[in-house]
């Protein structure tokens, strides 16, 4: 069925619901799993030295959520590869699946109000309608 899974998690809400859900299904058909957390950099940096410092920070806020990811996946009997990546998130997450070749992407859902998914749009429907791959949304 699927062999590489790759799940997103920033640690959110969502993204834990995805994590679990990807380790479970990576356990129940031997599936390689992997984790891709973005560090979101500003569209307009004022300077490199912006970018490094926005990078630095994001090092820092994500450890946790992988050092976790990480055991949770470990207390299943799953190993798990995790991915820091800079970027957009759809962007960053799209150009990762098609570099390494997953087949199947795990992503959580949040939920906004209906105004907020017209004007601003959301990222779990960006990653649906782009991931060249088949996408699992887990509420």
């Amino acid at each position: 069925m699927y062999r590489k899974i790759l799940a997103a998690n920033d640690g959110s809400p969502g993204g834990l619901k995805a994590l679990g859900a990807a380790i479970e299904l990576a356990r129940q058909v031997s599936a390689k799993l992997h984790m891709v957390t973005v560090e979101e950099l500003p569209r307009f940096p004022a300077s490199i030295d912006e970018v490094a410092e926005e990078k630095d920070e994001a090092n820092h806020r994500f450890a946790p959520v992988i050092a976790a990811a990480k055991a949770q996946a470990n207390a299943t009997g799953v190993k798990i590869e995790t991915h820091l990546v800079p970027g957009h998130v759809a962007e960053a997450i799209v150009g990762l699946i098609k570099d390494r070749g997953f087949d199947l992407l795990v992503v959580g859902f949040m939920g906004h109000s209906q105004l907020y998914e017209r004007i601003i749009g959301g990222t779990t429907d960006r990653l649906v309608r782009l991931a060249p791959c088949a996408v699992l949304v887990v509420k």
